[in-house]
């Protein structure tokens, strides 16, 4: 899967994908893409981190406590 850096628009391809879906993790595997040569896995945090369309991640992929406001 691929998403992309809010800031500056580059493509990071996800190596983990059940680390983006853990709300609990706030970091994930990536590799950035540009250039011909397969670049190094780097940490990216996913606060950082939008669809290409430029839409937010989930809540419920961020914020381990996204449904304490249904309790009560």
């Amino acid at each position: 899967m691929y998403l992309k850096e809010s800031t500056n628009g580059h493509l990071v391809e996800v190596l983990e994908l059940s680390d983006l879906f853990d709300p609990f993790q706030t970091t994930i595997k990536g590799r950035l893409h540009y250039g011909e040569e397969i670049q190094e896995p780097e940490t990216f945090a996913k606060s950082d981190l939008v669809f290409l369309s430029n839409e937010s991640l989930p809540r419920c992929w961020l914020d381990p406590h996204y449904r304490d406001a249904d309790k009560g």
